[in-house]
């Protein structure tokens, strides 16, 4: 027999969901059969798996230890390796649930493949190191992520590290209740801010998006607002500095939706002027879309994220694009 005691990070969360995660590799078939068997038990009662499971809860397994390690993945945690070219966290604000992480550009949000670095891994590691999270609780909860950013925009990134945080903050970004706003840099002269709406659709095969003025067939709303904030000339290029305000979160929304207007990004491989790229890669070294989430603005909150309410939150614009705006001020 196996006895476990829930803690805050097993706490809020139904009993077969946190079976699932305990024993990833069992059906759910098979837990509601030792459910109704009373080989599992919460609080040495009978249970359904439908109970919503609370600190100090006892879930005992009457089963034997090879049936339990049998239907577990046998995860070994290993710390990133810290090369140079693996980045430092970047911690913006912190409290006991949620931390707000600046992302450089070039790393992802989260891995795409088991041997990809991404921030998740690096929020992982200075959690264990600051004694914050251990290697057992890892077991049956991962922190993570609330939002993401692709790999080669930087800026604010949300993140949970207790259950409660991440369920919380998901909930927050889920219902639209933080203010995104980002900052770009695009290639022509944007006079005047404005909402702009369209539809957009994904190609899985090419990871690109298109942006359409009505709706398609498997295609999604989008809306954004922009405001120009300062107009530039890179050479004899003119330029626009603009704040996008996110009102839809889409793949890629910002910079399509842009480029389709005719303001690509400075830097976008993906939807940007091959000679604009050209240029700017020449003269700054830019390999990478500007574009970097500058602020996050919360609502007034309660409860588990009531440390967070009515407050505002920026990430420093990283020095590349600091450089292309001073270098585009001395050119006007």
């Amino acid at each position: 027999m196996k006895l476990i005691t829930v803690g805050e990070n097993e706490a809020n969360q139904r009993l077969d969901r946190f079976l699932g995660k305990y024993m990833d590799k069992a059906p759910r078939s098979f837990f509601y059969k030792m459910l109704r068997k009373k080989n599992i038990t919460l609080n040495k009662k009978r249970a359904d798996g439908s109970e919503r499971l609370q600190v100090g809860d006892e879930i005992s397994l009457f089963l034997s230890e090879e049936t339990i390690e049998g239907f577990r993945t046998q995860r070994v945690y290993s710390k990133v390796k810290r090369y140079g070219s693996v980045p430092k966290l970047d911690i913006l604000y912190e409290d006991e649930h949620i931390l707000l992480l600046n992302k450089p550009a070039g790393l992802l949000s989260q891995k795409a493949r088991p041997e990809d670095v991404s921030l998740v891994e690096l929020l992982t590691d200075y959690l264990l190191e600051s004694g914050q999270i251990t290697e057992e609780e890892l077991e049956s909860f991962r922190p993570g992520v609330c939002s993401r950013l692709d790999r080669n925009t930087s800026g604010i990134v949300s993140a949970g590290k207790s259950l409660a945080g991440l369920q919380a903050m998901n909930e927050l970004v889920r219902g639209h209740g933080v203010c995104k706003l980002y900052r770009c840099v695009v290639a022509g002269c944007v006079l005047q801010g404005q909402r702009v709406e369209g539809w957009l659709r994904k190609d899985g095969r090419t990871n690109q998006v298109r942006i359409f003025g009505e709706e398609q067939v498997g295609s999604q709303y989008i809306c954004m607002g922009y405001t120009p904030l300062e107009t530039l000339a890179l050479g004899e290029m003119p330029c626009t500095c603009l704040e996008v305000q996110l009102i839809t979160g889409r793949s890629h929304q910002i910079r399509a939706h842009l480029a389709s207007m005719g303001y690509p990004l400075l830097g976008d491989s993906k939807y940007g002027d091959a000679g604009v790229n050209r240029y700017v890669g020449e003269r700054f070294g830019l390999r990478y879309q500007l574009l970097h989430a500058f602020r996050l603005e919360f609502p007034e909150l309660k409860g588990t994220l009531g440390s967070l309410s009515n407050r505002k939150f920026m990430a420093p614009l990283p020095g590349v694009f600091q450089r292309v705006l001073e270098d585009g001020r001395e050119g006007r």
